[in-house]
């Protein structure tokens, strides 16, 4: 299969360069390798002249074609018309040298699939465990392998409100597990939701849908929105051989404001992407969940050392769950 990657950046030519140098270490090497750069200065570019790297596009976009939503469509639009993949990756991301290879042999396994995900493998410690192993309430299980839970979900179950589908899914109160939550079990899982910077798509599907401009910027949940709205036409996999590790390069990122506010209402335009009419009990368990993260992030101004990061991101999401109720996102 001839396929394209598409690489969308800003502001970061150092860990987009460590990117690409795994990238020229794959046993399959992509057609065509695409750069979307929304920074506002041209180190990037120079930093890509003093490299020869195979197959690379680079293109310095402006304000119209800025954000990571429209620089994902821009690149879309420059893909090789016989290009029958796209993938995308986060410019902060690193892959094992086999990672296309397992990604793209996920399609013909699947020829159903419109989309496959890779797998982080830095950023979780897992542990194998007996088929009938029962997690304690610090723990979370699945499939013969067990992690420690997040503190913001071992407090969720004891409230009941914890997601009630398996991980890569989105319940219909949303706040559900995502594919972080699959373990290292080197098999090929179905979901509903892919991570946006370790994704591929069939290129025929980019003839219907794109990624949505009301991401702006940032593009928080973008990839949620997109994989749900695709998931209803079609199979969605992850392949958990195509390993990648993502350093959450902290450069080009908005303030912790900004995201606090981003995570509110972004999270509501995906909640009601999945379900556009929710019931009352929906409707209760989104909003319980919500002020209950919100309110772990104002005790957190007490309990970590990033307090003034902690207080102004829990103010960003209390103003965001405060405009919900006069200003929705449409």
């Amino acid at each position: 299969m001839k396929f394209t990657l598409i690489v969308c950046t800003y502001m970061r030519p150092e860990p987009l360069l460590r990117l690409l140098q795994s990238v020229q270490e794959q046993t399959v090497y992509p057609d065509e390798i695409i750069i979307i750069d929304g920074s506002l200065n041209r180190d990037t570019e120079f930093i890509l002249k003093e490299k020869a790297i195979l197959n690379l596009q680079y293109f310095l976009v402006e304000d119209d074609n800025r954000g990571l939503t429209r620089q994902r469509n821009f690149g879309i639009s420059k893909a090789a018309i016989d290009s029958e993949i796209v993938c995308f990756l986060d410019d902060d991301t690193v892959l094992e040298n086999d990672y296309f290879e397992q990604l793209i042999k996920t399609y013909t396994i699947f020829p159903d699939a419109l989309g496959v995900g890779g797998y982080i493998v830095n950023e979780i410690k897992w542990e194998k465990v007996e088929a009938n192993y029962i997690p304690n309430s610090n723990e979370f299980y699945f499939d013969g392998w067990k992690r420690k839970d997040g503190s913001r979900f071992v407090l969720r179950k004891k409230l009941a409100l914890d997601s009630n589908c398996p991980p890569g899914y989105s319940p219909l109160y949303s706040h559900g597990r995502s594919v972080g939550f699959l373990p290292p079990s080197q098999k090929i899982y179905e979901v509903e939701q892919l991570m946006g910077g370790v994704s591929s798509f069939k290129k025929s599907v980019f003839e219907t849908f794109s990624f949505s401009t009301y991401f702006e910027g940032y593009g928080l949940y973008e990839d949620a929105d997109f994989s749900l709205r695709l998931a209803k036409t079609g199979k969605l996999y992850v392949n958990t051989r195509a390993k990648i590790s993502h350093f959450h390069e902290s450069s080009g990122r908005p303030n912790q404001y900004h995201y606090g506010k981003m995570v509110v209402r972004n999270g509501w335009y995906v909640w009601r992407v999945k379900n556009p009419e929710p019931v009352f009990r929906d409707k209760f368990k989104w909003h319980a969940i919500t002020i209950l993260l919100m309110s772990i992030r104002f005790l957190n101004t007490v309990t970590t050392a990033n307090k003034k990061e902690a207080f102004t991101e829990a103010l960003g999401r209390f103003v965001g769950w405060c405009s919900l109720f006069f200003n929705k996102p449409k």
